[in-house]
């Protein structure tokens, strides 16, 4: 058994996408603590956020993460996991966190080409290029300070993942 895989970074950076790929390639279960999120309380991102304000969602993203904490996982944490240092220092201890950098200019494209603005609500109501530059900009040092590892995230998936596990020295199932 090893400790879990936490994936952080910016809206956008492939996350989920890398993760569920490193899942697969190192035979571990893949979970994503906003789909949990919705499974669970049966409401988006955006509804939560809509009907109970942020607090209360960034109140229950740190229970999701303890929740789906275990060993032989790949997490995927929403691109706020890291305001709280709480949920820092949990991740740093419980498992390896993996900060998928990414440019502003990149995850711009990215969202603009795949919204999925149901999953992923507005921060500031501003244009997303706006946004994205300010999020990242603010959470850039909580990215930096939560990772054991910084991987590019803007090379294709394959060199993705496969710099992740000759990161973690992880062999391949």
């Amino acid at each position: 058994m090893t400790q879990p895989i936490f994936m952080v970074g910016a809206r956008g950076c492939g996350k989920t996408t890398v993760g569920c790929e490193l899942a697969r390639t190192l035979g571990y279960t893949f979970v994503d603590t906003d789909i949990f999120m919705q499974e669970t309380s049966h409401m988006t991102v955006a509804d939560v956020v809509a009907q109970k304000g942020w607090q209360e969602f960034r109140r229950r993203e740190s229970e999701a993460l303890q929740a789906v904490t275990m060993s032989n996982r790949v997490i995927a944490t929403g691109g706020g996991m890291v305001l709280l240092e709480k949920n820092r220092r949990f991740m740093r201890e419980k498992g390896t966190v993996i900060y998928l950098y990414a440019p502003a200019s990149s995850l711009v494209q990215r969202l603009e080409e795949s919204p999925q603005a149901h999953q992923r609500p507005t921060l500031t109501g501003r244009p997303i290029a706006e946004e994205i530059a300010e999020v990242l900009a603010e959470r850039e040092a909580f990215y930096q300070d939560v990772a054991h590892y910084r991987i590019d995230a803007t090379q294709s998936l394959s060199s993705i993942v496969t710099d992740v596990i000759q990161a973690l020295r992880l062999p391949i199932a």
